[in-house]
């Protein structure tokens, strides 16, 4: 490796907050609610307390409501995007040679993004981050990631649980299948 790896890395996490940026300027400004979730919402929330302590990204996941779709998609259409579906996921990819890996990507509030969660994604809950953003709260945000549950999910609630944004106190907040899957999380650091 040389020199030029440290540059790509620095172009890709860019890239993301471009995307990001570029987005919810956009909806900001058509009035449209969403929530910024996944990977930039918990990097958001940690950044709160250790900036170092965010992880990056290669997605922009967007909670939004169902009956604003058309709205949303002439909006980010306006700002670039492209209008697509994989695997059953509205997304909009950077352009037409944009990845779908690196879209944003749409979960609905009050539907279950997968069809084995305990529970519907939660509804438009938003603290402002001082990007100018919407960011889901907390609360939702540890919800949502207990409830998808895959590796990556749990290495985000870590990290949430690393800057002591959640604790040992949660589990009475949440209902017993996610307080089982966060105690096992909070027995375990090292995975």
């Amino acid at each position: 490796m040389n020199g030029e790896i440290l540059d790509r890395m620095e172009r890709a996490v860019a890239k993301v907050r471009e995307r990001l940026l570029r987005a919810t300027a956009a909806l900001n400004k058509a009035k449209i609610p969403y929530a910024v979730v996944g990977g930039n919402a918990v990097a958001s929330w940690v950044a709160t307390v250790d900036e170092g302590a965010a992880r990056n990204t290669r997605d922009v996941d967007l909670l939004v409501r169902r009956d604003d779709l058309p709205a949303i998609t002439s909006t980010l259409e306006q700002a670039g995007f492209v209008y697509g579906e994989l695997l059953g996921v509205v997304m909009f990819r950077d352009g037409a040679e944009g990845k779908p890996s690196e879209a944003i990507h749409l979960l609905f509030a009050g539907e279950k993004t997968r069809p084995d969660h305990l529970l519907p994604a939660p509804e438009i809950q938003t603290v402002e981050d001082p990007a100018k953003y919407q960011v889901i709260t907390l609360e939702s945000l540890v919800v949502m990631k207990l409830m998808s549950n895959r590796r990556k999910d749990q290495v985000h609630v870590e990290d949430l649980i690393g800057v002591r944004l959640i604790d040992e106190s949660w589990l009475e907040k949440l209902p017993s299948e996610l307080a089982v899957r966060l105690k096992l999380i909070l027995d375990t650091p090292d995975g």
